[in-house]
């Protein structure tokens, strides 16, 4: 077994150190260190007398000592310094009491050497037989098991960090966040080690954190923000050491308490150079043989300062990356598919511009539907055709990060030509100011420019977002295009305030999109339009329904309201609804959802067959369906009836998913859409059946599979990984594709694919 991956080895690092601790502090530091001393005593000191730990801005305060020995990754908490690092103990309820202590006691205790940040947890249960753990994949679900999650803001901003998440069992799940969680980017990936253990009265975990992983500004007179958070699964109960109203999380960096007693930590040269090599061998349904191809590529990353990232790519290949799912559309609108490639998700939350997504209760649900209606930044339109055939792309570079109170973002990749077309020059420049503690005011500039003529398309923009009194938000961006040819009808705005709270949440929202607005690197679901969205709900827990196994009634209601740039109403989609909150975890709602489209033009459902223009209005009634999904068998399901248009429908969504062990996942769903139109028209039946698989050996090998077959399309796609991690942000991966059309009358040759990749990253 490699040390560090499970093992009781001390991982050894790639690098070498490059700076050491100062033996004294220069004459500058001193009121610094006089105050750190004074926090860190008072820490130490409260917590033997098992007090509440206070840091002078009222924050709940944690020391870091520095260990005099090794500390042997096992999980085991029998190092001397375990026993003198003071706890953040005293956990207190966000799930299900809010404010009560928690049900079990938690104790985190943090050490330091020069070269790494240690976390020694302690996590006591009266049961530890039944704790859940059903998955070991990286980046796995914490909310679906028992789990651990460390939040270090380590500039003290208290909007952004980084998150490191790890179950029972050892499984590792880590994630950057901006802006208290309005941005998440689960995508990250850092080098850290954790190992775990069990024993009669609770769980127990070792992590160690390089500070190499990390981004901060050196010296010793600097205190991080910090939280932690731990989620009995059996419980359904979320504790926090720093309290976190139960309607947020841990993201919210503002709620945080402070670490204090941090060393003047070496960062290293932040020099990373990733090659890699693949091989490949593919044939397109129909085609008559195989072609082969080898491809070498180069990434590298280097920390231009302690919070700057320059990130460079040289050929980037992306055949690895999991396959999209496949989706049916009976709307006149495009769908969105979200971002999968790794080049683009890192740091992605930089870049993020255009709508800002309510905070749902709902926004883990199996089948709810995507909430983006327009995002001026869609990486998707780089490198990627429309129907999701890659473009190659030559290379480019994105800088990204942090000077002083502002966020910076800078990303130019070229791509070469697709077809009779000329490669294009994909630029963006995105730049935010913190002001009012967490709120945020900025711009964007986005390019797409042609290398062989003068087309281009460019997008200006502004935005403002404010946040009062933890619960209040308000959100705005204005925005213009640029394009050749294009003088009018180019503006595209929008304006939102939202109240989020434990038992009252509401929002506004007004969104105009100018006719001829055009945004060549952005997703803009339509324009010409003007947008009222408004929302509105209650979350009551009365305790009369607790014995009924109901935690929570939410009763709400939303309203999309749409209009020309006349203000004449061209569409709505209106939900009422009221949901149950079920003690384990699952949920049930009732829908009423009223629609109306007015169109000018005809709307192919099929390609045979049309509406005409006009005006249309009908009924859809749902029931939306969540198990707990910490059981062996978690089910989902919406079902929906009522009108369709100027018919009928019956559509059924259906999701199951079967954890034998932490080791299998079994995955299954179904979409069924039965549709009756009058004539002429007649009635349709669309299946889509995916179904996916994945096997965990350890945590650090995995197998995939995703399997769809599209009754529509008359298709079936199979997509198979192997993901071997041998080392720490280094893969070998083989990938398997194949496609088959079942509606040819003399069958076409399978589409197939295999792809080998392998990755080795070196640290300096």
């Amino acid at each position: 077994m490699e040390p560090g991956f499970d093992s009781p080895y001390r991982y050894q690092h790639s690098y070498t150190v490059t700076r050491t601790l100062p033996l004294s502090p220069s004459p500058g530091r001193w009121p610094g260190l006089f105050f750190s001393i004074a926090v860190f005593l008072s820490v130490a000191c409260a917590a033997d007398a098992g007090q509440q730990i206070a840091s002078p801005d009222g924050r709940r305060a944690v020391g870091a000592v520095e260990t005099q020995g090794a500390i042997t990754l096992d999980g085991v908490l029998d190092e001397e310094v375990w026993q003198r690092a003071p706890a953040a103990a005293d956990f207190v309820q966000a799930e299900p009491h809010e404010g009560q202590p928690a049900s079990e006691r938690t104790d985190v205790r943090i050490a330091f050497d020069r070269d790494a940040l240690y976390l020694g947890v302690r996590c006591f249960d009266a049961m530890p037989s039944a704790l859940i753990v059903n998955d070991i994949r990286k980046d796995f679900t914490p909310g679906e098991q028992d789990s651990f999650e460390v939040l270090l803001d380590t500039f003290a901003d208290r909007r952004n960090g980084f998150v490191f998440v790890v179950n029972p069992a050892g499984a590792k799940s880590d994630a950057q966040i901006a802006n208290e969680g309005r941005d998440v980017n689960t995508s990250w990936d850092a080098v850290w080690t954790v190992a775990t253990a069990r024993d009669a009265e609770s769980w127990t975990a070792e992590i160690r954190i390089p500070f190499k992983t990390l981004r901060f500004e050196p010296g010793t007179n600097h205190v991080w923000g910090v939280n932690f958070s731990r989620r009995i699964r059996r419980k359904n109960e979320v504790d926090y050491w720093s309290a976190v109203p139960r309607v947020y999380n841990l993201y919210r960096a503002g709620l945080g308490g402070t670490l204090t007693g941090l060393p003047d930590a070496s960062r290293g040269r932040n020099l990373r150079v990733k090659p890699w090599i693949a091989g490949d061998t593919t044939r397109a349904v129909g085609a008559p043989s195989f072609d082969t191809g080898e491809h070498v590529g180069l990434d590298v990353k280097y920390g231009v300062t302690p919070s700057l990232t320059l990130d460079v790519t040289a050929r980037p290949d992306f055949a690895q990356a999991e396959a999209d799912e496949q989706q049916v559309n009976l709307t006149q609108f495009s769908l969105y598919y979200p971002e999968k490639r790794e080049f683009f998700l890192e740091n992605s939350g930089t870049f993020y511009f255009g709508d800002i997504p309510r905070e749902s209760r709902l926004g883990s649900a199996r089948f709810a539907p995507p909430e983006e209606e327009m995002l001026l930044f869609f990486s998707r339109r780089i490198g990627l055709t429309s129907d999701g055939n890659a473009i190659p792309i030559y290379g480019g570079g994105r800088l990204t990060g942090r000077a002083g109170p502002y966020g910076v973002g800078v990303m130019t990749l070229q791509t070469e030509g697709a077809g009779a077309s000329a490669g294009d020059n994909y630029t963006v420049l995105r730049g935010r100011r913190d002001v009012l503690g967490t709120s945020d005011i900025g711009g964007i500039f986005l390019s797409r420019q042609s290398t062989a003529s003068g087309d281009y398309n460019r997008v200006y923009g502004v935005d403002a977002n404010f946040r009062f009194h933890r619960a209040l938000s308000i959100n705005s961006f204005l925005a213009k295009s640029d394009t050749p040819g294009v003088t009018d009808g180019q503006l595209a705005g929008k304006g939102s305030a939202s109240w989020n709270a434990n038992f009252l949440h509401t929002q506004y929202s007004f969104l105009t999109v100018g006719d001829n607005f055009r945004d060549d690197v952005g997703f803009i679901k339509r324009t010409g339009i003007r947008k009222h969205f408004a929302d509105f709900g209650i979350r009551h827990r009365p305790e009369w329904t607790r014995k009924f196994g109901i935690r929570e009634l939410h009763p709400h209601t939303r309203y999309n309201i749409y209009t020309d740039q006349s203000n004449e109403k061209v569409s709505h989609t209106n939900h009422v609804a009221y949901a149950w909150f079920f003690e384990r975890g699952g949920y049930m709602e009732l829908q009423w959802n009223p629609r109306f489209e007015r169109i000018v033009t005809p709307f192919k459902v099929r390609p045979d067959q049309s509406f005409a223009p006009g005006s249309y209005g009908w009924n859809e009634y749902a029931l939306e369906l969540e198990t707990d999904h910490s059981r062996k068998v978690g089910v989902s399901a919406l079902l929906t009836t009522g009108g369709f248009w100027t018919g009928t429908q019956t559509s059924t969504k259906l999701g199951v998913i079967v954890r034998p062990s932490y080791h299998l996942t079994i995955d299954m769903a179904l979409q069924r859409n039965d549709i009756d139109l009058p004539f002429p028209m007649h009635a349709f039946v669309t299946n889509l059946v995916t179904s996916r698989v994945g096997y965990a050996f350890n945590t650090r090998t995995f197998l995939d599979t995703l399997l769809q077959y599209n009754t529509d399309l008359h298709q079936f796609s199979a997509n198979v990984r192997f993901d071997l991690i041998h080392r720490p942000l280094s893969d070998l991966f083989v990938v398997y594709n194949e496609q088959q059309l079942t509606n040819q009358p003399t069958p076409a040759n399978t589409g197939r694919g295999l792809i080998l990749k392998y990755t080795h990253m070196l640290a300096f």
